[in-house]
């Protein structure tokens, strides 16, 4: 009996032993992209928070955007332009997932176009017909001003913007959708 207890506890602990720090040095190159991203973002309260941020939006984003550079760049984007318009980057990140899955060159069957589906009419609302809405940063100014402009008239309510935003209003399943990426996959507590 005591000599299979002494080879249990070995066995336990050599697994132990064996899993106890699985975790991986990060890769010299990721650590060197993140400290340019980190030192590029602008939008940030300070250097530990974008760190922290774009570490952990960039390992959930990962599966939909396999290259850490692009995954970076759209991030730092993300949080600029939302915070320029007053909005959360992790909502932000949700539309942009229940949108177009991070496709940038996503079109819908009704026209609307990149990461935030915007609807190109827009541009001649604007008076610059030259611009790309599957230009990253140019998508993400239209759709963060877009969304942050049908929240004031909605007095915060998020439900209606985001169906204002979809053209859906009155209806709750594209908010839903929405609302349910946020929170099972990108919501980052305040």
């Amino acid at each position: 009996m005591l000599p299979r207890l002494i080879c249990a506890l070995l066995g336990l602990l050599l697994c132990a032993m064996t899993y106890a720090d699985v975790r991986q040095a990060p890769e010299p190159e990721l650590r060197t992209l993140l400290q340019q991203t980190v030192a590029q973002a602008d939008s940030f309260q300070d250097r530990f928070e974008a760190e922290v941020w774009l570490l952990d939006m960039s390992t959930r984003m990962r599966r939909y955007i396999p290259h850490e550079e692009e995954r970076l760049s759209l991030l730092r984007l993300v949080h600029r332009e939302a915070s320029k318009a007053s909005l959360r980057p992790d909502l932000v990140i949700a539309l942009i997932h229940a949108e177009s899955h991070f496709d940038r060159f996503a079109i819908s069957s009704v026209g609307a176009q990149g990461m935030m589906q915007v609807m190109p009419f827009w541009k001649a609302e604007l008076g610059r017909p030259q611009d790309n809405l599957t230009d990253n940063a140019t998508n993400l100014r239209y759709g963060c001003t877009i969304l942050s402009f049908y929240l004031r008239k909605e007095n915060g309510d998020l439900n209606r913007a985001l169906a204002r935003y979809n053209g859906s209003l009155g209806k709750l399943t594209y908010s839903s959708k929405v609302v349910g990426f946020w929170h099972d996959f990108w919501y980052v507590k305040p």
